[in-house]
């Protein structure tokens, strides 16, 4: 078949996770947006909460903050800072306990030395340096005729793929450990455990349709290179 010289066929790899991508940023807003309109029985805030399975757990030199913008929540392991929008540090919605106890619980990892995020810590930087100069290493090599430099790009995004890979289990190992203190500490009645269930499985998706991307974007790297495809001359 032929392409234009502008097109590049590869692309297509790549058009089942990003469909996957869009699917998990909309689902995740709906969910988000559903269930932050849902109020908690017991009526806790979200901050309140997040303090709760902090001292639930022994640990007390956590500071939980407010932080501006939307789905901006995160635990900050430098400062020793939780941070929460302020949809959800005021709310005491389904949808704001769910997200404060699931960063508490990157909190709890941290404090106990959970290993896939320790793991995931030490390779940011040299995965954001990877990712970075992987295209023009392979772009350099495949110009310059040059199959080894080109490996190294490769290789070099292959770090970006396994710091994906890794947050997987760290993200859902979060989730679950929010679940359980929501409910074993009375924060969240039983009945109340399947839609905050569902707000943390939303947001897990967008995290599952990162790795596939990245996974796909390396196979495609790894087509360009010549490295997988190559035809033997005989």
């Amino acid at each position: 078949m032929f392409f234009p010289y502008y097109f590049d066929p590869t692309y297509i790899l790549l058009i089942p996770a990003i469909l996957l991508a869009l699917y998990a940023q909309t689902k995740v807003q709906t969910t988000y947006s559903r269930y932050l309109r849902v109020p908690s029985r017991r009526g806790m805030t979200g901050a309140e909460a997040a303090r709760e399975v902090l001292y639930r757990n022994q640990i007390y030199d956590v500071k939980v903050e407010q932080i501006h913008g939307r789905l901006t929540d995160h635990y900050d392991p430098r400062t020793k800072t939780l941070r929460l929008s302020p949809e959800v540090y005021g709310s005491s919605s389904l949808a704001a306990l769910g997200i404060a106890a699931h960063e508490a619980g990157h909190a709890i990892q941290h404090a106990y030395e959970y290993f896939p995020l320790q793991l995931r810590n030490t390779i940011v930087p040299i995965a954001n340096i990877g990712s970075n100069l992987a295209i023009p290493l392979l772009l350099l090599g495949i110009l310059l005729g040059l199959p080894n430099l080109a490996l190294i790009g490769v290789l070099a995004f292959s770090l970006a793929v396994l710091f994906q890979l890794i947050t997987l289990p760290v993200e859902f190992n979060a989730s679950n450990r929010a679940i359980e203190a929501l409910e074993t500490s009375g924060i969240i009645y039983p009945d109340e455990v399947r839609p905050t269930r569902k707000v943390l499985s939303a947001a897990a998706l967008t995290y599952v349709a990162a790795t596939i991307m990245a996974v796909m974007q390396m196979m495609r790297l790894l087509i360009l290179s010549g490295l997988v495809g190559r035809r033997r001359r005989h």
